[in-house]
């Protein structure tokens, strides 16, 4: 099952470009009943390596602006050590970690839905604002340290909003980005303990065959309707974490 879960969440990043770290938390909690705490440090684990391999593509396609990575890094690092320090805190409390899990994946989920809307909005009046992005980060990087998810979605967004970069360049910074803020959180879980390494490789080995289907694959299929469809999903099993938390 571990082996087929890994493979079918990197065939959906593949298609639908969703973070690793938004999808894999949930499916661990709720269809193989792994603790939150482990849960989260084991997704971002998954979320370093599928970067990892996706990352120098865009690297060697000179589709990373390392300036605005620097920027980004400013804020994305304080951020995500705070969150990862707040998490060992919430993962006592299993109903303040599904607050947090259920509120952070249902608003990266409106932030994919709305995605579009949003992109037309920053269309034609952006401006390099890298400052005010650092700033931005910081909660982003918090996000991801509390719940492993955030990086992509909302990233992305900042990163329109805030920047003149091209499209295919948004793509490569924002990934470079969120390995190296994944590479630090699950550094920091996993110094808890808070990761299951039998699972991790697991889904690893899964994840590396799902990859190159999903590429292959990718294509051929609708990216915008797979996306949102996905993105709702999201959103119902982003409220079905508060509706438990708000039941223990």
């Amino acid at each position: 099952m571990e082996y087929l879960i890994g493979f079918l969440i990197a065939v959906v990043i593949a298609l639908s470009g969703v973070g690793a770290g938004t999808i894999t938390a949930p499916i661990l909690i709720l269809l193989l009943h792994v603790p939150g705490g482990i849960a989260v440090g084991t997704a971002l684990g998954y979320a370093t390596i599928v970067k990892l391999i996706i990352a120098p593509v865009q690297v060697f396609r000179r589709q990373v602006n390392y300036k605005v990575v620097g920027f980004m890094l400013l804020g994305g690092v304080p951020g995500v050590l705070i969150g990862s320090l707040l998490f060992k805190h919430f993962a006592i409390n299993q109903a303040a970690l599904y607050w947090v899990l259920g509120t952070i994946i249902v608003f990266s989920s409106l932030v994919q839905i709305l995605g579009p809307f949003l992109k037309k909005r920053v269309e034609g009046g952006r401006k390099n604002r890298l400052p005010l992005l650092s700033m931005v980060m910081l909660p982003i990087g918090a996000e991801v340290g509390l719940s492993s998810s955030g990086a992509g979605a909302l990233g992305t967004i900042c990163l329109l909003s805030f920047t003149s970069l091209a499209a295919k360049d948004v793509v490569g910074t924002d990934i470079l980005f969120g390995l190296v803020i994944a590479a630090i959180g699950s550094g920091i879980h996993f110094a808890f303990g808070a990761y299951s390494g039998a699972l991790l490789l697991k889904l690893v080995a899964g994840g590396i065959v799902g990859a190159l289907v999903g590429s292959a694959i990718a294509p051929m299929l609708p990216n915008k309707q797979l996306r949102f469809a996905l993105s709702c999903w999201l959103l119902f099993i982003g409220a079905d974490f508060c509706i438990r938390a708000a039941a223990l």
